[in-house]
């Protein structure tokens, strides 16, 4: 099963029925104007005309009724066919994508299929989209949208050397010493209900956005290192200015 041959059968009656409209439209506002000057032989032709829009409109509607019923929703998304052509979208149109069936990573998306409900969400956000094109397209504007956001790295990059001692005192480790990022994700957001609002992706991006900014230090000057690993160890998942993967694992902050 595939959405845009449904999309394609359903653009002839989809056109049919915009032309109705417009006929029907216009000839109302002709009725209306004979009615009021009392021009009953026009009007009862006009009227005539109205009705032969009308059956076409409704004809058009019966077929267009007809062609979407006629396609299993349900099957789409359990046999696989959604997610599949989901990903060829994800390629055609260079959006990042990682995971399998249901979940998947459109960084920093976090995309989930609820195959029994034909349901999509997108974070924790439903998508009402069976189109896979049109909800790859809807996460890539997303992702625009968010890249072009304002982003200030030395506030960032504060508030993380804040959780950064935070962590060495805790941990009773010296200064200096690399603390994995994972940890002082905990101290940012330490409650349950403050990872509804900062989620573990939102911190992802923010860490990429810092990553991508090239800053190297704190407001007060305090200069900081990443430490990343490719095999994803323990590793927070961001892509670069150049959409390559890396995985972020610690950081320290030094004077």
């Amino acid at each position: 099963m595939n959405y845009e041959e449904l999309y394609q059968d359903l653009q002839p009656d989809q056109k049919t029925l915009k032309d109705s409209l417009a006929s029907l439209q216009k000839l109302f506002k002709v009725v209306s104007r004979e009615v009021e000057s009392g021009d009953l032989k026009s009007l009862a032709k006009d009227l005539s005309s109205m009705a032969e829009a009308a059956k076409t409109l409704t004809a058009s509607l019966d077929k267009l009724q007809e062609t979407v019923g006629s396609f299993d929703s349900k099957a789409y998304f359990e046999g696989g066919d959604f997610a599949k052509q989901m990903l060829e979208a994800c390629e055609e149109k260079g959006v990042d994508v990682r995971g399998e069936f249901p979940v998947y990573e459109m960084f920093p998306y976090r995309v989930r299929l609820d195959a029994e409900n034909q349901d999509l969400y997108m974070d924790r956000k439903k998508v009402q989209c069976m189109r896979p094109a049109s909800f790859v397209e809807t996460v890539r504007k997303g992702q625009e949208k968010l890249n072009k956001a304002g982003f200030n790295a030395a506030s960032f990059s504060s508030e993380l050397s804040d959780a950064y001692d935070l962590a060495l005192l805790k941990k009773k480790r010296n200064a200096g010493t690399d603390i994995y990022l994972s940890d002082l994700y905990k101290l940012l957001a330490p409650m349950s209900r403050f990872r509804k609002d900062y989620d573990q992706q939102s911190y992802a991006f923010d860490l990429a956005k810092l990553y991508n900014s090239e800053a190297e230090e704190t407001k007060s000057g305090r200069r900081f290192q990443f430490g990343s690993s490719r095999d994803g160890k323990k590793g927070i998942r961001i892509l670069d200015k150049n959409g390559q993967e890396w995985f972020l694992s610690t950081i320290c902050f030094f004077d």
